[in-house]
């Protein structure tokens, strides 16, 4: 495939040309992303039909959430569903008028092919105009109405904290902990509501629920039982198996997540998930220079997983006299729980395994340590997952914010410095001339930062100020606070946008207040503001 990176060079051969515009957007940890390029983009067929008929341009929605943010808005609205690999049709315009998400090489389980959709598209830019101008024309209303929704309404009161508890309360699986069924997500952003909720109010049953969420899921196969650090999400409703791909942002949320219940509950087994998860990032995602990598892929030897799973006979000859007990522990059978084989979970709390095995909860953690390195050490020779070596600066900062409370909370000078050196790479690489780039990949910075990049960072360097009492943090997080108030506030609609003033003009104005995978730009920037506002009393 001829690919266009997005930029002016693919619209103005889009409207020499009159061709519409093949935007495909993924990401480097996405299985389906790289499922959909071998069967159709690596497919010589393929190709020469999306050459022949469309400008191809391929965006990292990591890099371009604007873009990705926009066109996702869109295929929401025209199927009812969202994810990646995207697929949206635009005109020399720019403005969508197909969309959907995975498509398969040969027509199937309900889906059309990928052949098939660009056929029938081709033909219809040729012959169907006036179908095309009214799919158009409903999108541009859309994103109008868009626009106009977000002007901020109503009151933020305590009854609004009330209302949001009672709804996660409705929603909570009281069995497996979280919220809904499959497939299950962990919501850090709503468990960590809930954990200030019962701050607040004292309602024990909201901290039960942050609590049991968080245990349910450091037991599960969505948590590395080895190596430390969570999977994105789990296919099921238990927690057990796992889209395999680790993700730096789930990793921040939910250690913050976990050192605050930590502080609230004194539970070690949160604690030790926490440790793990910070270790992990530490030895395995953080580049020379002191920035933390994107992700982990999914897949590894072409199966997702693989580099995850075990069996019953590795088990057996790696932990020797204590196979039979960490065969329980783990629930390591010879069936196996995905595909034949096993992943890794705690199917039952500590307390009652030691009780079951006849011995003391020390005994069996130390047991179980040793039999983690073992295994981890193992695993490290088999062939790794693929690693996305972008250094984002707003996940940066959410991990940054979450190592430094960490050193703080617990005491641990060694992930202390881990936070400073992440945070001078960040001011010296990455902040140019009081504002945030996104990303550097290989020693090279580029593209302008969006509003969670200037309030991530922000936050981060507060609470390296927190932890370390230089004025210098304190004075980095006042600058980007004022960035964000200079160049994504708008003083006509009372709203902070996602992209800056003198961003590229695109089809709509990105504002996504919602916080789904990651905290939502406008939650960040308020929360930096409210936090700078008291501690400075502005």
């Amino acid at each position: 495939v001829d690919w266009y990176p997005w930029g002016g060079e693919a619209l103005a051969r889009a409207r020499a040309e009159n061709k519409p515009i093949l935007l495909s957007i993924g990401y480097a940890a996405c299985h389906w992303c790289h499922v959909m390029a071998h069967e159709s983009f690596e497919d010589e067929a393929t190709a020469r039909l999306m050459n022949e008929h469309f400008v191809n341009v391929k965006v990292d929605r990591e890099e371009r959430p604007d873009i990705d943010g926009i066109y996702m808005q869109a295929v929401q609205a025209m199927t009812g569903h969202g994810g990646w690999p995207m697929t949206v049709m635009l005109t020399p315009e720019l403005v969508p008028f197909f969309g959907g998400t995975y498509f398969p090489p040969v027509d199937g389980r309900g889906m059309p092919s990928f052949t098939r959709v660009l056929t029938v598209l081709a033909g219809a830019w040729q012959n169907k105009q006036d179908q095309i101008g009214r799919t158009v024309a409903s999108m541009r209303e859309l994103y109008a109405v868009a626009s106009e929704a977000a002007r901020p309404t109503g009151a933020l009161t305590p009854a609004v904290l009330e209302r949001a508890y009672r709804q996660l309360a409705r929603n909570y699986d009281e069995e497996h902990g979280g919220f809904g069924g499959a497939p299950k997500f962990p919501q850090a952003m709503a468990l960590d509501f809930l954990l200030r909720y019962w701050s607040r109010t004292g309602t024990e049953h909201a901290l039960l629920m942050a609590r049991d969420s968080y245990l349910h899921m450091i037991r599960g196969g969505i948590y590395d039982q080895l190596g430390g650090g969570f999977h994105r999400y789990t296919v099921d409703a238990v927690w057990l198996v796992p889209h395999f791909e680790k993700m730096l942002y789930d990793n921040a949320l939910l250690a913050r997540l976990g050192t605050h219940l930590w502080q609230a509950t004194g539970d070690g087994e949160i604690r030790r998930s926490v440790e793990e998860t910070i270790e992990w990032v530490a030895r395995e995602m953080t580049s020379p220079e002191g920035g933390f990598y994107s992700s982990l892929d999914a897949d590894s030897e072409g199966h997702e997983g693989k580099f995850y799973l075990w069996s019953r006979d590795e088990l057996d000859s790696l932990a020797g006299d204590d196979a039979e007990l960490l065969g329980r522990y783990w629930d390591v059978s010879a069936g196996g729980n995905f595909e034949g084989a096993n992943i890794l979970h705690v199917p039952h709390a500590p307390s009652l395994a030691a009780r079951r095995a006849g011995i003391s909860e020390a005994e069996l953690a130390k047991r179980v340590a040793a039999a983690r390195k073992t295994l981890y050490d193992v695993r490290a020779r088999r062939v790794w997952p693929g690693r996305d070596e972008k250094v984002l600066a707003g996940w940066n900062g959410l991990m940054l914010r979450t190592i430094a409370e960490g050193a703080r909370i617990f005491g641990r000078d060694d992930w202390r410095d881990l936070a400073l050196k992440n945070g001078e790479m960040l001011f010296h690489q990455m902040v140019r001339d009081g504002r945030v780039m996104r990303t550097r990949t290989a020693g090279q910075t580029r593209l302008a930062g969006y509003l969670e990049d200037h309030a991530a960072v922000g936050l981060g360097a507060l609470a390296l100020y927190e932890l370390t009492f230089d004025r210098a943090w304190l004075d980095g997080a006042r600058a980007l606070a004022a960035a964000v108030v200079a160049w994504f506030w708008s003083e006509e609609t009372g709203v902070f946008f996602d992209t800056a003033h003198d961003h590229e003009t695109l089809v709509t104005r990105p504002r996504d207040v919602t916080d789904n995978a990651v905290p939502s730009g406008s939650s960040l920037a308020a929360e930096l503001l409210v936090r700078i506002g008291e501690l400075v009393q502005d």
